[in-house]
């Protein structure tokens, strides 16, 4: 069995005064002997995920993962500065992403359409504009990375909460007849 290792850009850069943080991942090829390219991806923090391509069908493709993963990003971003910063009562979020990928080989994304729709009482549209604008400009690190190859376009969507129930003074009480 042969190791070898070839360097990449510069691993182990970090900020001054950041500890360098290490992500890993891995993938294993499921049935060898087989045609199919099913692989069983497990993460640096133990999850664990099916690939595969659209001939299998079995589990998401690569790419997806990345549409995934900015997807994810994003919300943690968001939803945190909602809730924490700006005392925002959210109910219901959902991130949509739609990537357009370049024609040829490497088929990076060249667009990416993304959308937040946020449910809750009394929303603030400008504290969602300037969360949303924290994570694409400051935070999300997968964001970082596509935005190399791809422009952004971000939508967002509020809805007021209709559940009476969740609104306060709803259950105040009422007299028994």
């Amino acid at each position: 069995m042969a190791i070898a290792f070839i360097p990449r850009g510069q691993p182990g850069c970090s900020r001054e005064g950041e500890e360098n943080t290490m992500i890993t991942a891995k993938i294993q090829l499921t049935n060898p002997f087989q045609a199919q390219r099913q692989f069983i991806a497990e993460t640096g923090s133990g999850h664990h995920l099916i690939l595969d391509d659209a001939a299998g069908g079995t589990g998401a493709k690569p790419i997806e993962l990345v549409a995934v993963a900015l997807a994810g990003c994003t919300a943690f971003d968001v939803i945190t500065m909602l809730r924490q910063k700006h005392h925002q009562k959210v109910t219901g979020y959902a991130v949509v992403i739609e990537a357009d990928q370049a024609e040829r080989p490497p088929q990076v994304f060249t667009m990416v359409r993304i959308r937040h729709v946020v449910t809750g009482m009394s929303i603030d549209g400008e504290a969602l504009a300037q969360a949303i604008h924290l994570s694409e400009e400051k935070y999300c690190s997968v964001g970082a990375m596509i935005a190399k190859s791809a422009k952004f376009e971000t939508h967002y969507e509020i809805h007021e909460e209709s559940a009476m129930w969740l609104r306060p003074g709803a259950l105040s009480e009422q007299p028994v007849s």
